[in-house]
């Protein structure tokens, strides 16, 4: 029987990184489970990281909910604390699969799912590296050099 997993992001400019998230978010799975992705809100972003993503979130989720291996991706809350209990409390998930650097997020998932009893795995991947870039930031510095 499979599993849900749930991970989550910005996704802001899909890299070689996401897809392999979202692969072995699947893989995790196994057969007949369920990969929910949740999209971080722009405001979030602006919030965290102090500018605008690319892409708004809407587009980001578009494109994230049409890729292979998710099952399904919805926004986040604007309030992240009271959205992180409403997500796990509506998706209960076995498995929550973690960005390699997503440690501070990871702490605050982790006294939620013990708060609402949950039996659930807390799993972070490897920063994926690859020859040509492998974050978002990467991706944009290649691209502003390509420009020059």
């Amino acid at each position: 029987m499979g599993k849900t997993v749930l991970t989550g992001g910005v996704f802001d400019i899909l890299h070689p990184g996401h897809v392999k998230l979202l692969k072995k978010g699947k893989k995790l799975a196994g057969r007949g489970g369920k990969l929910i992705v949740v999209i971080a809100r722009d405001e979030t972003v602006i919030g965290r990281r102090g500018r605008r993503p690319v892409f708004n979130e809407r587009y980001r989720k578009m494109l994230v909910e049409n890729l292979k291996p998710v099952d399904e991706a919805v926004l986040g809350y604007k309030d992240v604390d009271k959205g992180l209990r409403k997500i796990l409390e509506r998706f209960k998930p076995d498995i929550i699969l973690f960005g390699y650097d997503q440690n501070e997020l990871r702490g605050k998932v982790g006294k939620i799912v013990k708060e609402l009893n949950l039996k659930c795995r807390l799993i972070k991947a490897p920063r994926y590296k690859f020859t040509y870039g492998y974050s978002s930031s990467d991706v944009k510095r290649m691209v502003q050099a390509s420009l020059r």
